[in-house]
């Protein structure tokens, strides 16, 4: 048996197997409205046979879009949009899960293609114009970035802008909502004594620093179904010296247990750089180079986890599924490489040799294109 296809169950909601398709930003939502591009997207992902399929970070406040084509779910006006995406992942057999973010100091930047920076004179002619950005301190990411506000009152704003959307996420038929605490975004920004300078109850201390994080988690699953399960993405380690570490994630985990959090989904880095990445790093980027955090955030956390990061082969999956490493496992870069790899993880682990799997639409022609092929002597 395969453990990459056993189902899990979280809560009342079943996947029907370990494989996520992370959130993954396209930067091509219409003030904050998805598209049919994002329907297509996500919808090609539910049809390849993922257990789970996240809509990207998806900005509970429009300030807190990272850049004007980021998606949204600060207004009600966004529900039927999305609904119409969840209703379609689920009809293929998947669960529907979106990542409800805000991106403090990272926010009003250029869109990856345009620069991946702080927005210039040619986004400002294209009609992006940049806004106040908020954040745990006044600290600016670097010299030519937006100097964010000391976040005060706007900290009951923001976490009632939180706990809105996760209304509006059960609303559109969303199954699972995850909190987006890593990649420098505002929630892991209040974490990192690299970016918290607060001396106040929200900084200083690591208890401090976990505070406005862990107020706003507790808030959301207090409005979330009980029912449905919430994960929490983190960044394991800053990945910088001085910053936020693996000892540091392993106890925001054990708080974020106490709070109702069911999963902890393991990347790291993005404190200092774009929005997409940290620009220097420590970690050597190999394959799976992530999966050690899942792995010790789920032992000593006592907590499941989910691993992501350069997971390219289903075998590679599977032994860290088998090793105990980590409960699910996220694909991204790689599912836009290939939408249909759980299916062909299946075929390759021997789960799935008939396309039974497959839509119908698909396998039916393919079972009888294998008889032809191995009529001709093709090995495929």
């Amino acid at each position: 048996m395969s453990k990459l296809f056993e189902p899990l169950e979280l809560r009342d909601v079943k996947s029907r197997n370990r494989i996520v398709v992370s959130p993954m930003c396209q930067y091509s939502a219409n003030e904050g409205h998805v598209t049919d591009w994002h329907l297509v997207h996500l919808g090609k992902f539910a049809q390849g046979g993922a257990g789970i399929v996240f809509v990207e970070a998806t900005a509970v406040e429009a300030r807190g879009r990272i850049t004007h084509g980021d998606t949204g779910i600060w207004s009600d006006s966004h529900i039927n949009d999305l609904r119409r995406i969840a209703a379609f992942v689920k009809s293929q057999g998947a669960v529907p899960a979106i990542q409800l973010a805000h991106a403090g100091r990272k926010a009003s930047m250029a869109r990856p293609w345009y620069g991946n920076g702080p927005l210039t004179e040619a986004d400002l002619q294209r009609g992006d114009k940049p806004w106040q950005i908020v954040a745990p301190s006044p600290a600016a990411i670097g010299e030519e970035w937006l100097k964010p506000k000391p976040m005060e009152r706007e900290l009951d704003e923001v976490k009632a802008a939180f706990v809105a959307a996760a209304k509006r996420a059960h609303a559109a038929g969303f199954e699972i909502v995850e909190l987006h605490a890593a990649h420098g975004y505002l929630l892991h920004t209040f974490l990192s004594p690299l970016s918290n300078l607060r001396t106040d109850q929200y900084g200083g201390s690591r208890e401090n620093r976990m505070r406005f994080p862990l107020e706003v988690a507790q808030a959301v699953r207090a409005a979330w179904p009980a029912e449905k399960p919430l994960f929490v993405r983190v960044s394991s380690v800053d990945d910088v010296e001085g910053g936020w570490s693996i000892d540091d994630t392993i106890a925001f985990a054990r708080e974020l247990k106490g709070c109702g959090v069911d999963v902890i989904d393991c990347s790291s880095g993005g404190i200092l750089g774009s929005a997409t990445a940290a620009t220097k790093t420590l970690l050597k980027r190999v394959p799976g180079f992530q999966i050690p955090f899942a792995e010790r955030i789920r032992k000593e956390a006592g907590i499941k986890t989910m691993a992501v990061g350069l997971i390219l082969t289903p075998q590679q999956a599977e032994e860290a599924l088998k090793n105990g490493s980590a409960d699910l496992v996220a694909v991204g870069r790689e599912a836009l490489y290939d939408p249909n790899w759980p299916l062909h993880a299946a075929l390759a682990l021997g789960v799935d040799p008939e396309y039974a799997q497959w839509p119908v639409q698909y396998g039916w022609w393919l079972t009888r294109r294998d008889g032809l092929l191995k009529k001709l002597g093709v090995n495929r």
